[in-house]
């Protein structure tokens, strides 16, 4: 018997090849696209544009008549100014609180729920809660419980016979600072543990069975084989909360609201009383351009150092 091949006319699968994209297909999907590009300008680029222009300009809705471009006035006078110098560096004292606090806990919570025990679906959900909590309602509730004269707390520690009477701990200004960034890091922490988790489930575990048995210990698994595994997921983190931390505000002002002195006073919080409460348009905009600018570069210098770093070969 005699098989003959016939031709179907169609390529080969081993020779197939794709179209080739014309100039009508490129036009056709700019004009697909075009409606979505413009509400995202409208959305984003237009008030990204328009902010930029305000801080070039002297505009205080309370003094309409010295309304004036100044150029980079503005920004100029942030070197010299004791209110924003004394704001940056409560920030930056924040967010390397908070960013450390982050990353340890986060990882060191990630690596208990990538074990299996009984009960870890439940504790991998109620580790959830705090993120989906909003800011307003994160400050209010330790507000509460770090109140002077009703918080569960000072109730607490009483009954415990740890302290004689109740505390003012949002009186001192490193208890705030310090209360404000754990609640900062309890609102945060659980994406953390989501992005870390997801890094440690696709570590191979033929890469922990190759270190037991060249007798590696618990600490040399996670340096030799996790750490970098999750140089990556942990470039995620570094990023994201680095730019939460540096415009971390409701929390802030309603635990706080800056205080006492300028203890928590933070950029994102003078930026806001800067604009809501002096009408000062023109440098709250400058302040905004500083927030993003600052971490702007603090991202590019993350992805630089461990971008690379982070590559692994199987």
């Amino acid at each position: 018997m005699t098989i003959t091949a016939v031709d179907t006319g169609k390529p080969r699968s081993g020779t197939e090849q794709r179209p080739r994209r014309t100039m009508g297909d490129t036009a056709r999907a700019y004009l697909l696209n075009a409606p979505a590009m413009i509400v995202i300008g409208l959305l984003v680029a237009y008030p990204i544009g328009y902010s930029f222009w305000l801080s070039l300009h002297r505009y205080n809705l309370k003094l309409p008549a010295l309304e004036r471009f100044v150029w980079f006035q503005n920004y100029l006078s942030l070197i010299g100014d004791p209110a924003f110098l004394s704001s940056l560096r409560v920030t930056v004292a924040f967010v390397v609180v908070v960013l450390g606090l982050t990353v340890i806990l986060g990882t060191a919570l990630a690596l208990v729920l990538n074990e299996t025990f009984l009960g870890r679906g439940v504790l991998r959900s109620l580790v959830l809660l705090p993120w989906a909590m909003p800011g307003v309602v994160n400050g209010l509730m330790w507000r509460t419980i770090f109140d002077a004269k009703t918080g569960a707390l000072n109730g607490l520690l009483l009954q415990l016979g740890l302290i004689d009477s109740y505390q003012a701990w949002l009186t001192s200004p490193t208890g705030a600072f310090l209360i404000t960034a754990f609640a900062q890091v309890w609102n945060t922490l659980p994406f953390t543990v989501i992005i870390l988790l997801a890094g440690l489930s696709t570590i191979p575990s033929e890469q922990y069975d190759a270190a037991k048995v060249d007798r590696a210990g618990v600490v040399q698994r996670f340096t030799q084989v996790t750490l970098p595994w999750l140089l990556h997921p942990l470039l995620i983190v570094l990023i994201l909360e680095t730019m939460n931390a540096f415009r971390a505000f409701d929390t802030i002002y309603v635990l706080t609201g800056g205080g006492p002195g300028d203890a928590t006073n933070v950029i994102a919080v003078l930026n806001v009383r800067t604009v809501l409460t002096y009408t000062d348009f023109g440098l709250g905009s400058a302040y905004s351009w500083v927030i993003t600018i600052v971490t702007l570069v603090i991202s590019i210098g993350y992805i630089s150092t461990l971008y690379q770093r982070g590559r692994i070969e199987v």
